[in-house]
């Protein structure tokens, strides 16, 4: 029997390492031995499901224990210890840096199944593979006979050799059997062209392997935490990356005879002009994903080889979160929130693209949000629907623009109304008319900072007398990456290191900074969070707004007033272990 079949050697192993005591043993052997609890019915279903014994790791994974150095027993750790009793390495199994070709190209499907193994990297003769079993050395002989390579065992754990086994082997399949159809049909469409039939891409998009391609690159990207998918046309292939906590990843090619038929699969999704691949065109995807539903922006652009499609990805969690876990620190969330509870005037959110400004708009009007008010936004497009919210989508083809939807909803007896930019004079105009007569009004600019956006504002034709009597706060925002909490570990910086964020006079500084693993892909980053910069109109700032003071010299006194600035509050987030100097340098330094 394969030790991860058997409970007992599996204990052993983890008793052997350290990782548990002999008073858990014996728990371990006393809860599977009992006859009729809920973890031998899920020994069963397993058992049922893969047609052989129990999954050791699994089992005692169920038990919830709690390790010697206080981690969980999870799955991870417990093949982390039979690799090191085995002298063999462990390896965390990361999609994004796979090679399709080398995963689903190197061994049969049937194969890697049925021996729980999976290909993860060729290097020359070398190829390294991932298995359950630490004891299957005849299996690694065979592999290497089979495929001519030095074959190098590393340990992994199950549910990511099934999962990458899935991934991979279902999309490679599903991109050979629409190549070889795209391919099949490229005679019919020269054809087509000659006797004015449908296009080539017209007809493959409805076809079945393009749907399955489709619904695996959305899947990947829900499970791998992108915020963007990107979909580019080059000469030879179609390169697909993904944007995962602010940095583009590379993660597959996909054959070039494919794209168009994958860009019109997408379209119908969004419900765009299949037809219309000379403009730029904008859509939504709503998709429901264990149980959750994710909202998804698609835009599409006309390249040089093709249609660029780039998908931006909402978790409705993550737009929707409350204002404390946005990332303010507890004196500028008592300034906003001073803000948002005012019965009227307006708000602005500013940011560059991609900085958090929609997630901090969808929670402070989930914040306000009461059965009693009626909140009404007006989108282009629509980020994600919310059902408390009267939503407006802005459509430019039928003269349904940001300054006639407002006029529109002041007729609807708002209380609250959220612009979701403001671009032009009449919009802003009718945004100030609505906070003149008694509306909060929330809305954003594309600025660096918060003193910058009333020159923009002046510049884009409001008077200054009507941006000081409605304007009663503005909060500047990006985001940063967030230390991976699994690899955390103190660092010395020099005085010099530190000048460059601000930091003079400082020795021996001791900041985090995360040194890699398998949770954080090597990044040392997992997540993001806001940093902002929260500008409160004061009597003293409101004096300075006239059109002609600087705005370094109203950033001087607003900061006078307690604002903390971008770049500071960065620090504070450095010195608090959040994020890390490097990071800091890379947003603000100079």
């Amino acid at each position: 029997m394969a030790i991860v079949n058997s409970v007992e050697k599996v204990a052993a192993v983890l008793l052997r390492q350290g990782v548990i005591t002999q008073e858990q043993v014996l728990h371990i052997r006393r809860a599977t031995e009992l006859p009729h609890t809920r973890l031998r019915r899920r020994v069963h279903e397993m058992k049922k499901a893969h047609r052989q014994d129990k999954y050791a790791p699994d089992v005692i994974a169920g038990l919830k224990l709690t390790a010697v150095d206080g981690q969980p027993l999870d799955e991870d750790a417990i093949m982390r210890a039979i690799a090191r009793e085995y002298n063999v390495p462990f390896r965390k199994i990361d999609q994004l840096e796979l090679d399709s070709d080398v995963v689903a190209g190197t061994l049969p499907k049937p194969f890697a199944l049925k021996h729980m193994i999976v290909p993860v990297e060729r290097m020359g003769a070398e190829l390294t593979v991932a298995m359950t079993d630490p004891e299957e050395a005849t299996i690694v002989q065979q592999i290497a006979v089979a495929t001519g390579y030095r074959v190098q065992l590393v340990i992994s754990t199950r549910s990511d050799i099934e999962k990458t086994i899935k991934q991979f082997f279902g999309f490679r399949a599903t991109m050979k059997m629409a190549e070889k159809d795209a391919t099949n049909q490229m005679g019919l469409a020269n054809l087509e062209q000659l006797s004015k039939l449908k296009s080539e891409d017209e007809i493959s998009s409805s076809d079945l392997h393009i749907q399955n391609a489709v619904d695996m690159l959305l899947h990947y990207a829900l499970a791998n935490r992108v915020s963007d998918l990107h979909l580019e046309p080059k000469r030879e292939h179609t390169m697909v990356r993904m944007r995962i906590d602010g940095a583009l990843v590379e993660t597959q090619k996909i054959p070039r005879v494919v794209h168009g038929a994958i860009v019109s699969r997408i379209k119908l999704l969004a419900r765009m002009d299949i037809s219309e691949k000379r403009r730029p065109q904008d859509g939504r995807i709503k998709v429901q994903r264990e149980g959750k539903e994710s909202e998804m922006r698609v835009s599409v652009l006309p390249v040089a080889f093709g249609e660029k499609v780039v998908i931006r990805i909402f978790d409705a969690e993550m737009a929707l979160k409350d204002l404390e876990v946005l990332g303010f620190f507890p004196d500028d969330l008592e300034k906003y929130n001073r803000c948002i509870s005012r019965p009227n005037g307006i708000i602005l959110v500013t940011g560059q693209t991609g900085s958090g400004k929609t997630s901090t708009l969808y929670s402070s009007l989930k914040h306000l949000y009461h059965p009693e008010m009626n909140i009404v936004t007006i989108e282009d497009p629509i980020e994600m629907v919310v059902a408390e919210f009267n939503q407006v989508a802005v459509q430019p083809a039928i003269d349904l623009t940001f300054a006639s939807a407002l006029r529109a909803i002041l007729r609807q007896d708002p209380d609250i109304i959220m612009v979701g930019e403001i671009r032009d004079a009449e919009t802003a105009g009718n945004a100030i008319q609505a906070a003149l007569t008694g509306h909060l009004v929330l809305s954003t600019l594309h600025t660096n900072d918060t003193a910058s956006s009333l020159t923009r504002l002046y510049d884009i034709g409001v008077e200054p007398y009507l941006v000081k009597s409605t304007l009663i706060g503005i909060v500047s925002q990006r985001l940063v990456r967030m230390i991976c909490e699994e690899c955390k570990t103190d660092v010395a910086y020099l005085p010099e290191e530190l000048k460059a964020v601000g930091l003079t006079g400082a020795e021996n500084v001791r900041l985090k900074k995360g040194a890699g693993c398998d949770k954080c892909r090597f990044t040392g980053y997992f997540g993001r969070t806001g940093v902002h910069e929260v500008m409160e109109v004061t009597d003293e700032v409101r004096e300075l707004i006239d059109g002609k003071t600087a705005d370094s010299a109203i950033k001087q006194t607003a900061r006078k007033g307690g604002m903390r600035t971008l770049q500071e509050n960065a620090v504070r987030k450095m010195l608090a272990g959040v994020t890390s100097l490097e990071e800091v340098v890379r947003l603000f330094g100079a």
